[in-house]
This record gives C-alpha cells, sequence and structure tokens, in this order.
C-alpha cells in the first residue's frame, strides 16, 4: 500500500503516517525503485490501535513500547496490565493536581465576591466589587 492509502484506512493524515514511522510506530517500510514508501496491509491496523492507545492516554513512547511487545510475541492482557495501571496512576495525579487548582480557584473566586480580589489586588476597589 502506498502512504495515502494507509493514512486514509486509518483515518490520519499522511504527515501523521510519516511521523508514526519516524518515531518508531510503524516499522521503516520498504521503498519502490521510484522511492515511494510501501507498507504492508498491517500498517493501518497499527495506526488505528496506536491511536486507541493514545486516547486512553499512552504517550508514544509507551505505545512503541507496547507494541514491541506484541511484535515479540509474548504480550498478554495479564502481563501487559502494569502499562494500563500506569497510564491510571498518571491520570490520577493530573486529576488530583486538577482539584487542587480548582478549591484554589474557588476560594480566590469566594473572596471576590467580598472585595479581596487577587486579580486586582493593588487596584482600588469600587463599590465593593473588586
Amino acid at each position: 500500500m502506498k502512504i495515502g492509502q494507509v493514512a486514509h484506512d486509518a483515518g490520519v493524515t499522511v504527515d501523521t503516517v510519516r511521523y508514526y514511522e519516524r518515531r518508531g510506530v510503524l516499522p521503516t517500510p520498504q521503498r519502490e525503485s521510484s522511492g515511494y514508501r510501501r507498507y504492508t496491509s498491517e500498517a493501518a491496523d497499527r495506526i488505528r490501535l496506536a491511536k486507541s492507545l493514545q486516547a486512553l492516554g499512552f504517550t508514544l513512547d509507551e505505545i512503541v513500547d507496547a507494541l514491541r511487545s506484541l511484535e515479540d510475541g509474548d504480550a498478554t492482557c495479564a502481563n501487559q496490565r502494569w502499562r494500563l495501571e500506569q497510564v491510571l496512576n498518571r491520570i490520577d495525579t493530573k486529576l488530583a493536581h486538577l482539584q487542587r487548582v480548582r478549591e484554589n480557584t474557588m476560594t480566590v473566586l469566594e473572596a471576590s465576591h467580598t472585595g479581596h480580589c487577587t486579580i486586582c489586588a493593588n487596584q482600588p476597589v469600587v463599590g465593593g466589587a473588586g
């Protein structure tokens, strides 16, 4: 398959296919004498898998590592579960951080109702509505 067909089948752009190739998501394709890349029919499936893993929160490096495990033939749900746990831990950490930011923002918002506006801290309060 040529790169345009792979991109179309996978629902991505040609630039994405090239990027995935550079990053190791896709193996380096063979080249025709004209220089055109020739991909196997599995390339689009591999891109779709990579996109679904990205949607779950995997980084591109984690995706490449997971795909290598699949290629090696030793990947099972049981021995790959740690990957999902790692992503979930990262998501939980981000959620905890966002919760702290939300709480701080709520505190500042509540203070603004009493004329103590952090945004306008150096400005005089006009009409008590800081």
